[in-house]
């Protein structure tokens, strides 16, 4: 983990598709760490500034006409270039552990695979705007589709731009993601997200003690 040696902290992010249980784990995740490290981020994609949530809220709404899909992609990096600038960055730099609900590979994923942008063109924003601010661990949370969309459901209130989207868009999401995970097994670790919340949360601990507090 060079990049984390000569940075200071660590960067962990949590991917996956609606209704996995990202918001859960990463409290637990949050807790894990909070009692171990001196100072934990919390934070999100898109968003986690000001100007970020904005264009989260655009990217979201539901009121607003079809958005072009490089429009689309395009506000996802906007997003997360000043996301990097102004907390992410930052934060690592002075030693402080970052957790991310989604980062760059979910802009593969639902801009790439659900939407069908090239992959090479989503590589070329990621090298301008991600650069070396890679993640040190990626926690994959896993279902099929059916199941995730079936809790989504269960659980939210109005639903977002994606979560309007059929479920073909998410199965095309899902395989993006598992693509990656399969091309970068050193950073991603896929959870199988069906099981009951204690025991994907004992799993995701037993990572994080493996890697860094053995």
């Amino acid at each position: 983990m060079s990049g984390a040696a000569a940075r200071g902290g660590c960067f962990i992010t949590l991917e996956g598709i609606e209704g996995v249980g990202k918001s859960t784990q990463m409290e637990s995740v949050r807790a894990f760490l909070a009692a171990r490290t001196t100072e934990v981020v919390v934070t999100r994609e898109p968003g986690g500034t000001v100007l970020a949530e904005r264009l989260r809220a655009l990217l979201l709404a539901t009121d607003l006409p079809p958005m072009d899909s490089l429009t689309e992609l395009m506000l996802m990096f906007a997003a997360r270039a000043e996301h990097l600038a102004q907390v992410i960055r930052p934060a690592l730099q002075r030693g402080a552990w970052v957790l991310s609900d989604r980062f760059h590979d979910a802009s593969y994923a639902y801009q790439g695979g659900g939407r069908g942008e090239a992959l090479s063109r989503i590589a070329a924003l990621d090298r301008l705007v991600v650069a070396d601010t890679q993640p040190d661990l990626t926690l994959l949370l896993d279902a099929p589709v059916a199941v995730g969309l079936a809790r989504a459901a269960a659980r939210r209130g109005q639903a977002d731009r994606f979560e309007h989207e059929q479920q073909a868009f998410f199965e095309r999401v899902r395989s993006c993601y598992l693509e990656r995970a399969r091309a970068e097994p050193g950073r991603f670790v896929v959870v199988d997200a069906t099981r009951p919340v204690i025991e994907v949360t004992a799993e995701i601990e037993s990572v994080l003690r493996a890697r860094w507090f053995a």
